[in-house]
């Protein structure tokens, strides 16, 4: 007998109901994404390409598992969420150091992208909502879209935060006050709460990255000072724990309502005049912030060496001749605490040295990222750190000269 089409159909749904655990979890996840991938290249000596390996495939390990079940289950789904945070932040991460895309580039490419698996979505399902998240089709489309927020997070999130030297802790104050703007609109001013949730969920993964930085940088950057080891551990036990709570409370499982999920959406006729404000306001203000950190950084820098980096890394050529001697004398705590320093300065130094040669300041900062992975592996092969401080002091006298 075929069933009414008109009978309200209930299924549990493939995601959590979003609570304030739901969002304490995200930055939880968006924190350890940007830490333990960290902590993959440098301290483990991974590199970014074999990194991104590991944690791609365990990904989509983890992204079957989730298809599979029939309805949201707490581990599987966190812990997808923690390997897409990585793996995401990891091909952003790519782009820029392997391949030499710029910032802008990458920024640019995953907001369109992001904007047409919306409309696409949209034009499919009629609705955007996560509370209607129980097809293999939504599913495939809610993923998605997890993919290219933490993407755009990540590229947005550094080019704030480093290439335009608003820093960490700066750049977390800025989303965290974007993210409070957004919620009183929603609470006051009857902002569309499919639309607000997705703008804060874009937005927690620099709020997350930023905190992750904070906590784990070196105290010379302002930083605690944690470490990616400690940080990730920290995090992840804070995230085990709520999720083994959920699980036994089921606090965040919810049943809803496909056709009224579909209509409640439907009926909202302001949505798309919502969606197209606040599309200008983020463009306005995004375009404008990046303007005036862009000229601030040119203003800073000295217009007669702006065509090149000559004169310009000499400080870094002595602090890697420095950890060379450290590391042939088999002083690996020396070169450690000499690697903490080039990071540091090199961090620092960034948005300048970026603005006058953004390709060679690329070239440079690939070696400087072989060169920390190999000083700071938990085992240190000599030959390896000799080989990439090598090239890397090469790089370096070439760019100076």
């Amino acid at each position: 007998m075929e069933a009414n089409p008109h009978k309200l159909k209930k299924l549990f749904s493939k995601v959590p109901e979003v609570t304030i655990f739901f969002w304490i979890i995200k930055v939880l996840c968006t924190t350890v994404g940007e830490t333990f991938a960290d902590f993959l290249n440098f301290n483990l000596g991974f590199g970014l390409s074999l990194t991104t390996m590991i944690m791609g495939i365990a990904f989509f390990i983890a992204l079957f598992f989730q298809f599979r079940v029939i309805k949201y289950n707490p581990a599987i789904y966190w812990i997808t969420v923690v390997l897409i945070s990585v793996f995401g932040t990891l091909v952003t991460d790519n782009l820029t150091d392997n391949i030499g895309i710029p910032l802008e580039t990458s920024t640019l490419v995953f907001s369109v992208l992001l904007a047409l698996t919306f409309l696409f979505w949209y034009l499919s399902e009629k609705t955007l909502s996560i509370h209607s998240i129980y097809t293999r089709k939504r599913e495939a489309f809610y993923w998605l879209t997890i993919l290219f927020t933490f993407a755009l997070g990540t590229a947005v999130g550094d080019l704030f935060s480093e290439q335009l030297g608003l820093g960490y802790l700066g750049t977390g104050l800025s989303v965290a006050i974007i993210i409070a703007c957004v919620y009183l609109a929603w609470k006051f001013v009857k902002l569309d709460g499919i639309l607000a949730f997705w703008i804060v969920y874009i937005l927690t993964r620099p709020l997350g990255a930023s905190l992750g930085d904070y906590l784990s940088q070196p105290k010379a950057n302002g930083a605690l000072g944690l470490g990616t080891t400690g940080t990730s551990v920290i995090f992840l036990v804070a995230i085990l724990a709520i999720i083994i709570f959920l699980a036994v409370t089921k606090y965040d499982i919810t049943v809803k309502n496909e056709a009224a999920e579909t209509n409640r959406t439907g009926i909202k006729k302001n949505v798309f005049v919502q969606t197209i404000v606040v599309l200008c306001i983020f463009l306005a203000v995004g375009i404008g912030g990046y303007a005036r950190l862009n000229s601030n950084i040119a203003a800073e820098t000295d217009a007669a060496t702006q065509a090149s980096l000559a004169g310009q890394l000499t400080d870094f050529v002595t602090i890697e001749r420095d950890m060379l001697k450290a590391v042939n004398a088999n002083d690996f705590v020396t070169a450690k605490k000499d690697a903490d320093v080039l990071e540091t300065q090199w961090d620092t130094a960034e948005p300048k040295l970026r603005k006058i040669d953004g390709a060679t300041w690329t070239k440079v900062d690939g070696t400087i990222d072989v060169v920390l992975a190999a000083v700071r592996s938990g085992s240190p092969n000599a030959g390896k750190c000799e080989s990439s401080l090598n090239k890397a002091l090469s790089t370096l006298n070439e760019a100076n000269k």
